[in-house]
């Protein structure tokens, strides 16, 4: 298994994010941008704490840096002003934290009048023309830098940890919401430190959900979606398995077809490639006559959200570009499949094709999954 060393945002990538930022205000004509939202506090300057505090970042038409944090920093970060903000009393958070970031930059905002801000900036007064930078700051969050996608790896070795977990623990009378348990604790091993947000699909013979109080029965599938978080960054993967090990012939059918699907795609991805004729392609590969449906879309783009562009799904026709960061997650489900199969990965586009960031086993079965298979996939 592969030990990830203690990591975070790159300074120094910070700073070209911020020339990229720097250049859109000169596009909109702003005299500053200021936001609030971690994500971009991070993203921007590589400060990252508990997300119970607020912190607060301002970028001068200048290029002059502002961090406003709730307690004196100890690693580098990329910021020609650190300002600490009074976040607690004798231990008490304080009410309305954002405005207090705000606060501790009060003299410095009276400078400006047209100011950039992205969502949850709350009302200042001495501001007296706002601009939504929010589709700008989204545009620029698809490109990946290499400080990003190490911890998007990072991410995505701990959501195979929890793999490895499920594979030696998956077995007829398990209860969901202690498999739950088991791989919150393998993906935080995985990462070496906590992690956030961890997904959304923990049923075993269900398409999807919350753990329940549910046993797990021999036949049934048991779809994991982890969207394991490190820092912020979210990876995104998918397996099936077949509880008790013997699957049967439908199930197998599906998971093939799946799989070949799942391939025939990335083999396909690359930049300038139309995501909507992707997500087309998929679902005709996906056709049978046996009744089983692919209800959702083939993929997305992962980053600083679960979901950021490029969409793979025909309500939007978004391109590939280098630097995206992407899922392909094809399915299929029906009552004769005991819930379904869904086999996600992710993908780096690059200016030749993609590179596949995930690397667990995709069989079906825990039985299938060699011990020498999973140590190989870290």
């Amino acid at each position: 298994m592969e030990v990830f060393q203690p990591l975070g945002l790159s300074p120094e990538l910070c700073r070209q994010r911020q020339r990229r930022l720097s250049r859109v205000m000169q596009q909109y004509r702003l005299e500053a941008a200021i936001l609030v939202d971690p994500r971009h506090v991070y993203y921007f300057t590589g400060y990252w704490c508990r997300p119970v505090f607020a912190t607060a970042f301002l970028l001068t038409h200048e290029q002059e840096a502002t961090l406003v944090v709730p307690a004196p920093v100890e690693h580098s970060v990329a910021a020609d002003l650190v300002r600490v903000y009074e976040s607690n009393k004798m231990g008490t958070l304080v009410d309305l934290p954002v405005a207090a970031t705000i606060g501790a930059m009060g003299d410095r905002l009276r400078r400006f009048q047209r100011v950039g801000a992205d969502t949850g900036l709350p009302p200042v007064p001495a501001l007296s023309e706002l601009v939504d930078l929010g589709i700008p700051l989204l545009e620029m969050r698809r490109s990946k830098d290499p400080d990003e996608i190490s911890l998007l790896r990072r991410a995505i070795g701990a959501a195979e940890a929890a793999y490895a977990y499920a594979v030696q623990t998956l077995a007829v009378g398990v209860m969901e919401l202690d498999l739950y348990a088991g791989l919150m604790a393998a993906a935080i091993r995985g990462a070496g430190e906590p992690i956030g947000d961890f997904g959304n699909d923990f049923q075993i013979g269900g398409m999807g959900g919350p753990p329940r109080d549910h046993a797990a029965e021999a036949g049934e599938v048991a779809i994991l979606d982890l969207s394991v978080t490190v820092r912020g960054y979210r990876a995104d993967l998918c397996r099936s398995f077949v509880v008790g090990g013997i699957a049967t012939t439908a199930q197998r059918d599906a998971h093939s077809q799946v799989v070949e699907t799942l391939d025939d795609i990335a083999n396909r991805l690359g930049p300038g490639v139309s995501c909507r004729e992707l997500d087309e392609r998929a679902r005709t590969l996906l056709k049978n006559e046996n009744g089983w449906v692919f209800p959702h879309h083939l993929g997305h783009g992962i980053g600083l959200s679960a979901h950021e562009g490029p969409r793979l799904n025909p309500h939007w026709d978004d391109r590939l570009q280098v630097g995206d960061v992407i899922t392909l997650e094809p399915g299929l489900y029906g009552p004769e499949l005991r819930a379904g199969v869904r086999v996600e990965d992710d993908y780096l586009i690059t200016r030749d094709g993609a590179r596949k960031l995930s690397s667990f086993p995709r069989d079906l079965t825990p039985d299938e999954i060699s011990t020498h298979a999973v140590a190989r996939a870290f």
